[in-house]
């Protein structure tokens, strides 16, 4: 492994330089650049919106940085200029790119019917099979041959919803894309990005996205979907308030929002699902691809490892190259990365990626400018606060080892030799474990590394923890839950924390805000709904009061718990109101009435006949 200290010099940039590069202002790119509106006809002659920022520079030809949008291209009007310069894309303007905004197809001021997600269509056979790809290549098309003083290369970037349209892009085949970047790119929302995590609702977010974005829009228009204001500010109150999940459309959807009827009419992962995972097409991607992702990303922790896992693994050829730096959703583009809630991680990380990373990837290969010097994958280790560059991900050295849940809430590295031992609470939806300990109306990206001290003390939460560390641990990959268990009903949720506990005496410095001293700093988490632990195309309901097997994977990590720290593992059946209630009944929880709701009592197993762990991804203990 390679820690920054020994990166390349190219990489090394100068405090002093990232202060001249963020000078920069709007007054500069309005003096540098003009800006050009104009409809472009797709395939079935559909027109999309589309914003070109040109360099009035004619002495040399500029390459093209598209980003295709279902957010807007906002501010319309040729004379009306976005606020570049309030994030990474100034660079851009700085380099002499001609950067594109287009409205996707049936958003904003584009034409067409929009569809959330839209299948790619690998067998297109005439001008009506159009998919996100086909848009995308038709785009590039006439941009190439319309917009003066291009160089004929283009390049496709995209943040959350856009890292879709990117993903698509780099599907679309158009010889000039030679650069693409999906970034906390949307894959899977049944799996584990944005609505569902291992077939749970991701319930806060799904429903203020779709209270709003998810408003039909019967014709083109500047002006978005009016929001719905919501008096009670304290989620957790207007989630339990609101009750079963059909009460959304009840009391607030009423039926309106395609996609929340659709997700409702598909309980399970079945082909309706499948064919909305641009993972399952990433076969013959020919532009080299820089994926990013944040280690702490609340929305698309999913998106960017596995995307890059699916391209590696079927598309073999690609240049495929992944970055995680300690982000919330897409905070490498918004702020300095030095820091996410209470957790610090010792330097301006965003700066170092967007000047050292971002800019030369497409630089390379849209203006043959440098060398690409980048590494397979570049990844910070939180705890260590460290970039790494790797030969591949996960590192080649890491080894897999479970640790075990023991008796009186341990953990160990060798199997419990207790013949019969388990850990019990009782699950009630009535009063569920809240996902953070402050008061929100919406749902707060930092909980991703919060302090989990509120949960420990909980009944309904078992908490299993190691001795002091001896030694450094990293870990550096996929983590897997492995859960005996029995339940009392017949369904019930699992989810599983990994926790790196700081010493008593700890600070980061006299000025902290918050007691950090004993701080039980969340590294990763994730639910897995029970009724899926056998197939997410076919649930089982629990048979009551029988041990079953529980396995599932968190997002991978890339955490070192330090010498003098501890590991803990938490585990409880709610996770409120970031996931949505389990009935504890099985039932179809899309329909089920708030009569439906039960306790029940979970016990996890951890004995000699039933061995209860955490698969751990250890790459070092030093």
């Amino acid at each position: 492994m390679k820690t920054l200290l020994s990166l390349p010099g190219f990489l090394l940039v100068s405090i002093f330089a990232i202060a001249q590069t963020n000078s920069q202002d709007s007054l500069w790119i309005v003096e540098n650049y003009y800006k050009i509106e104009r409809q472009i006809s797709m395939r079935d002659g559909i027109k999309l919106f589309t914003s070109i920022y040109i360099p009035k520079d004619t002495t040399e030809k500029h390459p093209i940085l598209l980003t295709r949008t279902p957010y807007s291209c906002a501010p319309y009007g040729e004379q009306q200029w976005p606020k570049f310069w309030n994030n990474h894309k100034k660079f851009y303007f700085r380099e002499g790119y001609i950067m594109v905004m287009q409205d996707v197809r049936g958003r904003w001021m584009s034409e067409g019917e929009f569809m959330d997600v839209r299948p790619f269509n690998p067998s297109r056979k005439n001008s009506l099979d159009v998919d996100e790809a086909s848009d995308t290549f038709d785009a590039i098309d006439w941009l190439i041959k319309n917009i003066p003083s291009n160089n004929g290369k283009v390049g496709a970037l995209g943040i959350s919803y856009p890292g879709f349209y990117a993903t698509m892009a780099a599907l679309s085949n158009h010889p000039a894309l030679k650069a693409v970047s999906p970034q906390a790119p949307v894959t899977d929302w049944f799996m584990g990005d944005d609505w569902h995590h291992n077939g749970a609702v991701m319930l806060i977010d799904a429903f203020n996205f779709y209270s709003g974005f998810g408003q039909p829009r019967p014709k083109p228009t500047t002006i978005g979907p009016k929001e719905k204001d919501f008096l009670v500010k304290d989620s957790y109150k207007f989630f339990l308030e609101m009750g079963a999940l059909k009460n959304i459309n009840v009391k607030y959807f009423h039926d309106s929002i395609a996609f929340w009827n659709s997700m409702l009419s598909h309980p399970n992962l079945d082909e309706w699902w499948k064919a909305r995972n641009p993972r399952n097409f990433v076969t013959d991607v020919k532009p080299a691809m820089l994926i990013v992702g944040g280690l702490f990303d609340a929305e698309d922790c999913f998106g960017a490892w596995r995307l890059y896992e699916a391209i590696e693994k079927k598309s073999i050829n690609a240049d495929n190259r992944l970055v995680i730096g300690p982000w919330s959703h897409g905070q490498w583009a918004q702020s300095e990365g030095s820091f996410l809630g209470n957790v610090k991680f010792g330097s301006k990380t965003s700066y170092w990626y967007q000047n050292n990373v971002e800019i030369p990837f497409f630089n390379y290969h849209l203006k043959g400018k440098g060398a690409i010097r980048l590494s397979e994958a570049i990844i910070f280790f939180s705890g260590e606060n460290q970039w790494h560059q790797l030969s591949q991900w996960p590192p080649r050295e890491k080894l897999d080892k479970p640790i075990y849940l023991q008796p009186d809430g341990k953990l160990s590295w060798t199997k419990p030799t207790t013949i019969k031992s388990s850990s019990e609470y009782i699950s009630d939806p009535a009063k569920p474990v809240p996902y953070m300990e402050d008061v929100h109306d919406g749902r707060a990206s930092k909980y991703m590394t919060d302090d989990q001290r509120f949960a420990s003390r909980r009944p309904d939460v078992l908490v299993f923890e190691t001795d002091v560390l001896g030694d450094d641990l990293t870990l550096a990959g996929t983590l897997v839950a492995d859960l005996l268990v029995s339940i009392t009903g017949t369904d019930a949720d699992f989810i599983v924390k990994v926790i790196d506990v700081f010493p008593d005496d700890f600070s980061y410095s006299k000025k902290d805000e918050y007691p950090m001293g004993g701080y039980q700093m969340l590294v990763r988490g994730e639910v897995m709904r029970g009724r899926f632990r056998n197939s997410f195309e076919k649930p089982e309901a629990f048979i009551p009061n029988k041990v079953e097997r529980v396995k599932f994977d968190l997002p991978d990590i890339a955490h070192m718990f330090k010498k003098g720290h501890r590991l803990m593992i938490q585990i409880q059946s709610s996770w409120f109101p970031l996931v949505d209630r389990n009935p504890q009944k099985f039932v179809n929880i899309y329909e089920c009435d708030d009569s439906d709701f039960q306790k029940a009592s979970i016990e996890v197993h951890h004995d000699t006949k039933n061995v209860s762990s955490v698969l751990l991804p250890v790459l070092s203990t030093k």
